[in-house]
């Protein structure tokens, strides 16, 4: 059997993501102290305002911009030590600053709206929504890390947003990352979706969870599969990877092969769980099934399913 190392499709799935779009030149290697400020210092210095899972948005013409001024950011409340440095592209560079959101108090030309509906509204362009949740992310890992682990002293921000030190004990911290599995389970001809008591009426979606520590994304989908809806899996195959500023964690779709059918579900975990064949799920897709339907284009359990149900032949 031949195996081509790099046979995959010309575009890679996880560019059809929402929050996937980042394209800023992080320079990870130049990271100074300073960084943030160096760069604040900048005429073309552009900030994102972030706040209670909220991003501030202008409007301009019939849609929307992200980008404040520093000036403007500092109109806002945002102040230098919490601002962090994304990154560079060709306008100058790019920062996040957290602000506190108070919508009432807004100007008429401003709103506070939330990531979800930013993503799945498609306010903002994929290169925006992408650093959005690069912001989003860090930001909410610093407000969760403003004490020291080890001896609960302070912490203080470094290298332009990507470290905490606690000068206390000299411990440094670093940013994080939370991995979720989510998987889709198939058959030639179905797949298994499932919902949560929280899931709009009528919404199923792709199985998902946290992957544990000393556990591989392959063994995290099997078991997953297996706790959720008591379904065997053989082999697993990764597709594509989401960013989820919700409040950091890297999503990781794979497909999962049934080695089983009979679904035995953890109804404490899922309100129900069930096979669907593929004729119903492009129903589903195309919103003229009569009760069901799947999440919106904006989340990665779209794409399994879409890419699944419009014929990717995932089993031999």
């Amino acid at each position: 059997m031949i195996f081509r190392l790099f046979d995959a499709p010309a575009t890679e799935p996880s560019h059809n993501m929402g929050f996937a779009g980042n394209i800023l030149d992080r320079q990870s290697e130049k990271r100074s102290d300073d960084a943030a400020l160096r760069a604040l210092e900048d005429p073309a210095a552009r900030l994102l305002l972030l706040g209670g899972g909220r991003a501030l948005l202008k409007l301009v013409g019939n849609g929307f911009d992200g980008h404040f001024t520093r000036a403007e950011a500092e109109f806002f409340g945002a102040t230098e030590d919490q601002t962090i440095l994304l990154g560079f592209s060709s306008q100058g560079p790019m920062l996040a600053a957290s602000v506190s959101i108070e919508p009432d108090a807004l100007p008429e030309t401003v709103k506070a709206i939330d990531y979800r509906s930013i993503n799945m509204q498609g306010l903002l362009d994929p290169a925006a929504l992408g650093a959005l949740a690069q912001g989003a992310g860090l930001l909410s890992w610093h407000a969760n890390h403003r004490f020291c682990g080890k001896c609960g002293q302070p912490t203080e921000m470094r290298a332009g947003g990507y470290k905490r030190a606690c000068a206390a004990c000299g411990t440094e911290h670093f940013p994080r990352t939370d991995p979720v599995a989510i998987m889709l389970t198939v058959t030639k001809d179905r797949c298994i979706l499932g919902r949560g008591s929280h899931f709009a009426p009528g919404m199923y979606s792709a199985l998902a969870g946290f992957i544990e520590p000393g556990e591989t994304i392959e063994s995290a989908v099997r078991r997953e599969t297996l706790e959720e809806a008591g379904i065997h899996l053989g082999r697993v195959v990764y597709h594509a990877s989401q960013p989820w500023p919700f409040p950091y964690s890297l999503m990781i779709g794979c497909y999962g092969e049934a080695l089983d059918y009979d679904i035995d579900a953890d109804l404490a975990e899922l309100e129900d769980c069930r096979w669907f064949s593929r004729e119903e799920v492009l129903t589903m897709l195309n919103k003229t099934h009569p009760t069901h339907f799947v999440p919106p284009e904006g989340a990665i359990a779209y794409h399994l399913i879409r890419d699944w149900a419009e014929g990717a032949d995932v089993l031999p």
